[in-house]
């Protein structure tokens, strides 16, 4: 994000555009505030789009009683009426000749079609346009991690960065925050799983993995232990029945991949991911009735009357023993 924001330099309009809402947002106010680190008198202003007209942008950018020129942030671009982008084009068109002596205006557009032609409409009249990754892919949010413990000069283990992403990947500011605070709390160099659990041990997700592990190393003790206290912690028995099912397909995809049944697209994992999937010992025959125990126990967690604990514990032996108990 700090490379893009550097290319914008002395730009009079930057549109910060699409990808992630929460980097979008980042990446506006990280703009907003090299703005004002170049312009330390300037006023800042708020403005959005979907109830702001032409005469409130232009009184922005004007000079005022407080300051000679402002930093002006317009968000929801895609709302804005003709008479806004048009105010906004303009703006950008006469401020090119003298950029540093001028407001700078830094626009948020969501991306998509809507608001299109206004957006199109400033880009052509010389605004800068910084486009924001959209993190939808898995590997992209494991980059995005790496680079986050990057940026503060620190490193993080490939696994523990997926556990990262695993937990939290679906919220990226509370991502985003968890980076910071291991760097933040913990000098090691890299961080590992280890410290990344500690952080996340009320998770229910964290709790499963563990489960999972331990399952998937054999350890089918060590594993209803921790099963047994995490459900008395509160935690929902289907929930690390899906931790099982989700090591479960790893082996499952992974032997598919070295099978050369599906490609690397459809396996959906890093090499350094498929290292840590374990195949020996696995059978077809095994893998089958590992799934139909998870199907059964899946069925025993939902219906009133069935045995939740007793279903992972069956299940647990089972994937313990690779389906042969």
């Amino acid at each position: 994000m700090g490379v893009m924001a550097r290319q914008s330099g002395n730009a009079p309009v930057i549109v910060v555009c699409g990808g992630d809402p929460y980097l979008n947002g980042e990446m506006a106010r990280e703009q907003c505030d090299e703005a004002l680190a170049r312009r330390p008198d300037a006023e800042f202003v708020e403005l959005d789009a979907a109830a702001t007209g032409r005469y409130a942008f232009d009184e922005a950018v004007s000079p005022s009683l407080l300051a000679d020129v402002s930093v002006v942030r317009v968000d929801n671009l895609q709302s804005a009426d003709d008479g806004l982008a048009d105010a906004i084009a303009d703006y950008c068109r006469q401020s090119a000749d003298d950029p540093t002596g001028s407001s700078v205006v830094i626009c948020r557009h969501e991306g998509g079609q809507k608001g299109k032609r206004a957006l199109d409409g400033i880009l052509r009249a010389g605004a800068c346009k910084v486009e924001v990754p959209d993190l939808k892919k898995p590997e992209a949010k494991l980059n995005y991690v790496v680079q986050r413990f990057e940026r503060q000069g620190r490193r993080v283990d490939p696994i523990a960065a997926q556990r990262l992403v695993d937990v939290l990947g679906g919220d990226v500011g509370e991502l985003t925050a968890m980076c910071g605070q291991l760097c933040f709390d913990f000098d090691d160099d890299p961080i590992g799983l280890d410290r990344v659990d500690q952080y996340l041990t009320a998770n229910a997700q964290v709790t499963g993995f563990n489960v999972a592990d331990a399952a998937m190393a054999g350890d089918a003790a060590d594993a209803i232990v921790k099963m047994r206290a995490a459900v008395e912690q509160g935690v929902e028995p289907v929930a690390l029945i899906g931790a099982l099912a989700s090591k479960l397909r790893d082996v499952a995809k992974v032997a598919a991949f070295n099978a050369g049944t599906i490609g690397a697209s459809e396996l959906g994992m890093p090499p350094w991911r498929r290292r840590y999937v374990r195949l020996g010992g696995w059978t077809t025959p095994g893998m089958a009735a590992c799934i139909r125990m998870l199907a059964w126990a899946d069925e025993e967690c939902k219906t009133n009357g069935g045995d939740p604990m007793y279903a992972l514990e069956r299940c647990i032996g089972s994937i313990a023993t690779k389906g042969r108990s």
